[in-house]
């Protein structure tokens, strides 16, 4: 039992309005916890530290469920860690989103009937920056009305200044250990943007396409390829087949005529082709297919670039000038004027890589850019799971990480784009290649130009845990807050953004992982399991849920879901369920309150409570130590599930209700329950408030009269246990439940009060009579008392009266209708099951299907006569 400070200011009831109204409170709520500074961290202070970086939204966005869910589970981590005594740290930022950005900034420009080219790179990058400081980071609002506990005065962007003093520090330190080269190799390129992007920002669906199968060369040199973009034939510098087929060993290291271009090309070997796929042969353009490169490295193929950055064709020709798409029909038809097309395939559904942005189709291009060598990187990050420094969780999940750092590709880091960090190196008159650390001063003088291109996105945000806290400075944030304690995110980044942390944190910090434990979770999707999306009609805006049932209740439901690792469900019904509970709490500490309940003075002597008393405190310890256990498992849904049936079932449906008796009878127990109630109040919406963070502040400080919940300590499991008094209370709730299942069976009205004789002398419940009377609506049973129905139950016995309470009829005749119906149903079960015929042509789930309805069918039966068997005497 906790020490309670402030009580002397305990607030009155009256304070508390009949209804709460999320609207009128959670907002001034949320400024007050911010001016008072509860969310700061103090890199000075003694207390344990507790890190958690917020995985940066981008500068562009607005909240979405899948940062409202993600934030939902931070925030109830760093709330509990600071009502331990903690010093939390929740950072905040935003990310710069190079292409997101630049491409709202060009859609504005083009409103103005611009482009960025027109006002040149230096202004427009100062057109963004206003656009930022007008427009951008509306998530920031919208975070604090989820109530996000965030250390708002540590605030970093990906583009600051202390920021992008980190990027260039870190890129000067890899290139000077070789870590960083500038080749020419195949990326992700976007004709749109006309920019390389990276393999998370590419979206893969199926599309409508065509299937062409082509005959190369003529005679016995011919062989026939298949492909869904014929335009790439123009680039084809090879055919390649498996080194064992023997249909075209003959073939190996002669050359064959291209068709439509004059070329002729060789036919290769190489373990990379499947010869079971299609015809056992492919065509071969390097600079246009990524496999494809890498067959042309193995044979010193010549790479034929056949496009432009805008996708269209630039070989001299009958198809110079065309889009890609275009050249795609032309050369079909081309190719089947010559007799090449050898079959046609439409439509043929197939896999296409699209920018996320702006949704072209990705075309893969040969060019000349910069990238991280990621292998020891790679290898580091591996092996700080491997041994234990970082965790993973859930477990299952690092098979996943494993597969991805243990076969990563060198890592494409340059963009052409002109917002975001310039590469910082410049290249000389006569060839030289200078890279500028950010204390040095670059070259100058005639002829010295700096790279064009900025750096991905994820390069600067894969410094967040450290470069946030003022690396590379050797701050007193840095040496308080870093390593991260934890980092919750998506497994859906798992890959882009986690696995680049972990490389560069490694690297950076001297071969401290930036986390200690990476918890991992599952996207949101509809109340059916489908992904949610525009186009798919079912995207919800949370702030509407939030405006229409409070944020607790948006966030209690997203918190409920919240397996590890696992996709989380989630429809509007579910959040009024969550509404309807948040009400739940506010009514029932409501009533506490206007009844007496209290947390003035220590907890009375367990000789002093009743077995009621020492059910619910011992229910109380046993569920603060199943929500610690959840928590440090990261089971928010089983912290959720356990606070929700405690609370509801446990404290508002079964103690408030069976104390009301004792409050009302006056005297020593009712004083010593009002202390008992406020004492499972105090601490129930302390466990609640991480997760419904509102409501509990309004209610816990009206009950205590102590600062905000914020700042109050986390509940501590007192050791209290009574299990005889959980038997006795469970005997008592079977009986209340068995009574009022069967007033339900008889067509009762809950509140119709019906005679009874209650035999309970014998057992634990004599003392419990008047309880169960009132929560049973049962009078005293009078002289012309006559039981027409008798119920044993658990030792006890309750005989009632229920002549003239029910038409017994009428309902003996509506339960015969019904029992008849029942009996139908088992014969026409056990008839097929016992049908030999059917039992070996039906499948089996069909055979289970009636084996259920036939258990269905018996179990009703025995209900229903049991009814019957209990109705009074017409």
């Amino acid at each position: 039992m906790t020490e309670k400070t402030q009580a002397q200011n305990q607030a009155s009831p009256a304070e508390l309005p009949t209804q709460y109204a999320p609207a009128e409170v959670e907002g001034k709520l949320y400024e007050r916890w911010v001016e008072r500074g509860y969310f700061e961290a103090d890199e000075n202070s003694g207390k344990e530290p507790y890190t958690v970086v917020i995985p940066p939204p981008n500068v562009t966005g607005s909240l979405h469920l899948g940062h409202a869910f993600e934030h939902t589970l931070i925030d109830a981590l760093t709330r509990r860690k600071r009502m331990q005594g903690y010093e939390t740290l929740w950072q905040p930022g935003m990310d710069h989103a190079g292409i997101a950005t630049q491409n709202v900034v060009e859609r504005e420009l083009g409103k103005e009937g611009k482009s960025r080219h027109d006002l040149g790179r230096e202004a427009f990058v100062e057109r963004v920056w206003q656009w930022k400081s007008e427009s951008g980071g509306q998530i920031s609002g919208q975070m604090r009305r989820l109530g996000d506990g965030v250390a708002w005065g540590r605030e970093r962007f990906t583009m600051d200044e202390g920021l992008s003093q980190a990027v260039q520090t870190i890129f000067k330190k890899l290139y000077d250990d070789e870590l960083i080269y500038r080749a020419e190799r195949i990326i992700n390129w976007c004709p749109r943007c006309l920019t390389a992007i990276s393999d998370i920002e590419v979206e893969y669906q199926d599309d409508d396409g065509e299937l062409v199968s082509m005959r190369y060369g003529n005679g016995d040199d011919a062989i026939v390829v298949a492909t869904t973009r014929a335009e790439t034939m123009l680039g084809d510098t090879a055919v390649a087949v498996h080194p064992d087929d023997q249909r075209y060993a003959h073939l190996v290291g002669r050359s064959i005529q291209l068709p439509l271009t004059g070329r002729s090309i060789p036919v290769v070997a190489d373990a990379h082709v499947d010869p079971e796929f299609g015809t056992g042969a492919v065509k071969v353009t390097p600079a246009h297919d990524p496999n494809d490169f890498e067959i042309g490295q193995r044979h010193d193929l010549p790479s034929l670039t056949v496009m432009d950055e805008h996708a269209v064709i630039t070989v001299p020709g009958p198809f110079q000038g065309l889009d890609r798409l275009e050249a795609r029909s032309a050369i079909v038809a081309a190719l089947r004027a010559e007799g090449r097309i050898v079959a046609e395939k439409r439509p043929y559904v197939h896999s296409v890589g699209h920018c996320s942005r702006c949704k072209t189709t990705i075309e893969p291009r040969l060019s000349m850019q910069w990238w991280v060598k990621v292998g020891p990187l790679a290898k580091a990050a591996g092996d700080a799971v491997r041994d234990g420094r970082v965790a993973i969780h859930p477990q299952e999940m690092e098979k996943r990480y494993f597969d991805w750092v243990d076969n990563l590709h060198d890592w494409c880091i340059s963009r052409q784009l002109w917002w975001g960090h310039r590469i910082p190196v410049w290249y000389g008159p006569n060839g030289e290649v200078v890279c500028v650390g950010p204390d040095e001063q670059p070259p100058s003088g005639e002829g010295w130009t700096q790279d064009t291109d900025v750096l991905d996105t994820w390069f600067s945000s894969g410094l967040w845990p450290f470069s946030t806290l003022g690396w590379p400075e050797r701050t007193g944030s840095l040496a308080k807050f870093y390593p991260n304690s934890v980092l919750v995110t998506g497994y859906d980044i798992l890959f882009f953004w986690v696995a680049r942390m972990m490389m560069f944190g490694l690297y950076a910090m001297d071969g401290t992982a930036p986390f200690g434990t990476i918890a991992l979770h599952g996207m949101v999707r509809d109340q059916f399991g489908k992904k949610m999306s525009k186009s798919f009609g079912n995207a919800v805006n949370p702030l509407d849920w939030m405006d229409e049932y409070g944020s607790d209740a948006l966030r209690f439901t997203l918190a409920r879901g919240a397996n590890p690792g696992v996709d989380v469900p989630i429809g509007e019904e579910w959040v009024q369920g969550s509404r309807n509970f948040a009400n739940k709490i506010w009514n029932a500490t409501r009533f506490a309150l206007m009844n007496g309940a209290t947390i003035e003075g220590p907890l009375p002597e367990p000789e002093r409570l009743s077995a009621t008393d020492r059910w619910i405190l011992s229910r109380l310890g046993e569920t603060v130590a199943e929500v610690d256990a959840h928590y440090d498992d990261y089971q928010f849904a089983k912290v959720s599930d356990a606070l929700f049936h405690f609370a509801w079932d446990e404290v508002f449906d079964w103690y408030v209700e069976l104390s009301k008796t004792t409050f009302q009878a006056g005297g020593e127990a009712a004083d010593v329950s009002k202390r008992v109630l406020g004492e499972v109040l105090d601490v129930t919406l302390r466990l609640l408030h991480p997760i419904v963070p509102f409501v509990t502040e309004v209610l816990w400080t009206t009950l205590t009269g102590g600062e905000s919940v914020v700042i109050a300590d986390w509940p501590a499991d007192s050791g209290f246990r009574d299990a005889a008094a959980g038997r006795e209370i469970a005997v008592l709730q079977q009986v209340i439940t068995e009574v009022r299942r069967f007033r339900a069976d008889q067509g009762l009205q809950p509140g119709q009060r019906v005679p009874a004789r209650l035999r309970l002398s014998g057992t634990p419940l004599a003392a419990h009579e008047a309880a169960i009377r009132q929560l049973l609506r049962l009078q005293p049973e009078g002289e012309s008392f006559t039981a027409t129905a008798t119920l044993p139950v658990a030792g006890a016995e309750v005989a009632l009266d229920l002549s003239g309470a029910i038409d017994v009829t009428a309902e003996r005749k509506r339960l015969e209708k019904d029992l008849a119906a029942a009996r139908k149903e088992r014969a026409q079960a056990e008839g097929k099951l016992g049908n030999e015929s059917f039992l070996a042509k039906a499948p089996e789930p069909v055979v289970e299907k009636i084996r259920l309805r036939l258990a269905k069918a018996e179990e009703d039966i025995s209900r229903i006569e049991g009814q019957l068997g209990r109705l009074p005497s017409a």
